[in-house]
C-alpha cells in the first residue's frame, strides 16, 4: 500500500498552528503536524481523529511525509527560534520547496530570511495572521506577502480555510518582500489603540458615571448592535458578564490593572516615527501600557495626589450618547492613521499595498474586524490613490457627526480627573491634521535662533538663516 503523503506540514502545534491544520482537514487537506512536544502531537491526532491528520515529533519524518513541492509553515515565536527552525529544516527540503512564516516577526527580519533562502532555491513568504484560536479553526484572516508564485500555489489551500464576507475569503496576496507581515505590524498597532480606546471607556463610565458591569454589559450589547459593531466590542461586552463558576464576583474586577504586550504596537510605534508618519493614538496606546506596569509607584502617587476622582454631573443618557460618539471618532481616526502608515510605507518600501484589498480582507476573522471597515473598504475602492482617510467625503461625513461627542466627553471626563489619554490624542490628531496653518513656524524660528537650522518663507523661495540676537544698544 502507498505511504499516505500529506499536503501541507506545520512546524509548532500550539494552539494556533493546531487549530489551522484542524481547519484545513476540516477542508479535506491532509495535513502533518510536528512539535517537539509529543503530548502536543497526542492531543492534535486526537482532535483531528476521523480527519487526514498525522503528528509526528521528529521533523525529518514528518518534512518526508509531505508531497512535493514540500510545503511548510513555522508557527514559533518571533526571533532566533524562527531561524534555528529554519537551519533545522534546510537539510530536509529540496529547491522549490516552499517555506512560510505565520508567526509575529518583525518585517525586517523577513527581508533577511528571504534573501537567505532564495540563495538556497528555496520559496519562502511572511503571512501575518489574525483571529486567535477560534479564528484559526473557524476562520482567520491572513496577509501574506512575498514570493507570489508559492502564494499562488498555496492559494486554494488559503482560501478555503480563510473566514468568508460576503462570500469573499479574508486573504489576498499583500505585496513584495516582507509586506505581509509590515501589514499584519500594522493590523497590531491599530488592535493597541482600540483595545486603549476601550479601556478608556470602561474608565469614564466605571468611574464617572459609576456603572456597574451589568450595566456595562447591557450597554456594550447595544453598541454591538449598532455602528460600533466590531470583535472588540463584542468580547468586551462578554467580559463584563462573566463570573467563573461557583464565584460571585466578577473576573473582570480581580484581573491587575498591569498589561503586557508582545511587541508588535512597539514595532508600529517605532517604525511610522522612522518614516516620520504621526500615529499619536497608537503611540499613547502603546505607552499607557508601559505605564500600567508602574502599579506600585502609581499606588505611591494615588497617596501623595488622590486617586477618586468625583462622580460627574452630567445627564447619564445625553452622556452615554456623547460616550458613543467619542468611542466611534477616535476608532476612525486610529484606524485612519494605520492606514496612512500603510500609504507612506507602501510608498518607502515599494509594497505597493492595495488598501481596499486590506480593509476587505480585515473584515471578517481579524481581531479589528468591524463594521467600520466596510465604509474603509468603499473609501479606498472609490478611490484606490486616496491620500488619507479623512479626505474621502462619505467618512468625513461620519466625523463630522461623531465629533462634538468626542469634544463634550474629552472635556468633562479630564476637567473630573479622569484620564483619557487616547482619546485626547486621537482629537488633537484630528484638530492638527485639518489646521491649514500649524504653529510650526515657531518652532522652525526656534531652531534657526538656537541651531542656524534655516527655515523657508511662505512668500520667498529658498532657505534662510537669521541672526536672531538682539543688535548693540537694542533691547
Amino acid at each position: 500500500m502507498a505511504e499516505t503523503k500529506y499536503n501541507f506540514g506545520m512546524i509548532g502545534l500550539g494552539t494556533m498552528g493546531r487549530n489551522l491544520l484542524l481547519n484545513m482537514a476540516d477542508h479535506g487537506v491532509p495535513v502533518a503536524g510536528y512539535d517537539i512536544n509529543p503530548d502536543q502531537v497526542a492531543g492534535f491526532e486526537k482532535e483531528g481523529e476521523g480527519k487526514p491528520v498525522k503528528g509526528f515529533t521528529d521533523l525529518a519524518a514528518m518534512t518526508q511525509s509531505l508531497s512535493k513541492p514540500r510545503a511548510i509553515m513555522m508557527l514559533v515565536p518571533a526571533g532566533k527560534p524562527v531561524d534555528n527552525v529554519i537551519e533545522n529544516l534546510l537539510p530536509l527540503l529540496e529547491p522549490g520547496d516552499i517555506m512560510i512564516d505565520g508567526g509575529n516577526s518583525h518585517f525586517t527580519d523577513t527581508v533577511i530570511r528571504d534573501k537567505y533562502l532564495d540563495q538556497k532555491g528555496l520559496h519562502f513568504f511572511g503571512m501575518g495572521i489574525s483571529g486567535g484560536e477560534e479564528g484559526a479553526r473557524k476562520g482567520p484572516s491572513m496577509m501574506p506577502g512575498g514570493d507570489k508564485q508559492a502564494y499562488l500555489t498555496l492559494k486554494p489551500i488559503f482560501e478555503a480555510i480563510a473566514a468568508k464576507v460576503d462570500g469573499a475569503p479574508c486573504v489576498t496576496h499583500i505585496g513584495p518582500g516582507a509586506s505581509g507581515h509590515f501589514v499584519k505590524m500594522v493590523h497590531n498597532g491599530i488592535e493597541y489603540g482600540l483595545m486603549q480606546l476601550i479601556a478608556e471607556t470602561y474608565e469614564v463610565l466605571r468611574k464617572g458615571l459609576q456603572l456597574g458591569n451589568e450595566e456595562l454589559y447591557q450597554l456594550f450589547k447595544q453598541w454591538n448592535e449598532g455602528r460600533l459593531q466590531s470583535f472588540l466590542i463584542e468580547v468586551t461586552r462578554d467580559i463584563f458578564n462573566f463570573r467563573e463558576n461557583g464565584s460571585d464576583q466578577y473576573l473582570v474586577d480581580r484581573i491587575k490593572d498591569q498589561a503586557k504586550s508582545k511587541g508588535t504596537g512597539k514595532w508600529t510605534s517605532q517604525v511610522a516615527m522612522d518614516l516620520e508618519v504621526p500615529i499619536p493614538t497608537i503611540d499613547t496606546a502603546v505607552a499607557m501600557r508601559d505605564l500600567s506596569k508602574y502599579k506600585t509607584l502609581r499606588t505611591k502617587a494615588a497617596t501623595v495626589y488622590g486617586d477618586l476622582p468625583a462622580a460627574l454631573t452630567v445627564d447619564k443618557a445625553e452622556f452615554l450618547e456623547q460616550v458613543e460618539q467619542a468611542l466611534y471618532f477616535s476608532t476612525i481616526m486610529t484606524y485612519a492613521q494605520g492606514l496612512d502608515l500603510l500609504y507612506r510605507s507602501s510608498i518607502a518600501y515599494g509594497y505597493n499595498l492595495n488598501l481596499a484589498e486590506i480593509a476587505k480582507i480585515w473584515r471578517g476573522g481579524c481581531i479589528i474586524r468591524a463594521t467600520l471597515l466596510n465604509d474603509i473598504f468603499n473609501a479606498y475602492e472609490k478611490a484606490p490613490s486616496l491620500e488619507h482617510l479623512l479626505l474621502d467625503e462619505s467618512v468625513a461625513g461620519l466625523v463630522k457627526e461623531s465629533e462634538s461627542g468626542a469634544r463634550s466627553v474629552i472635556s468633562t471626563a479630564i476637567s473630573a480627573g479622569i484620564a483619557l489619554p487616547a482619546f485626547a490624542a486621537s482629537l488633537t490628531y484630528f484638530d492638527a491634521f485639518r489646521s491649514e496653518r500649524m504653529p510650526s513656524n515657531l518652532i522652525q524660528a526656534q531652531r534657526d535662533y538656537f541651531g542656524a537650522h534655516t527655515y523657508e518663507l511662505i512668500d520667498k523661495e529658498g532657505v534662510f538663516h537669521t541672526h536672531w540676537t538682539p543688535l548693540p544698544g537694542k533691547p
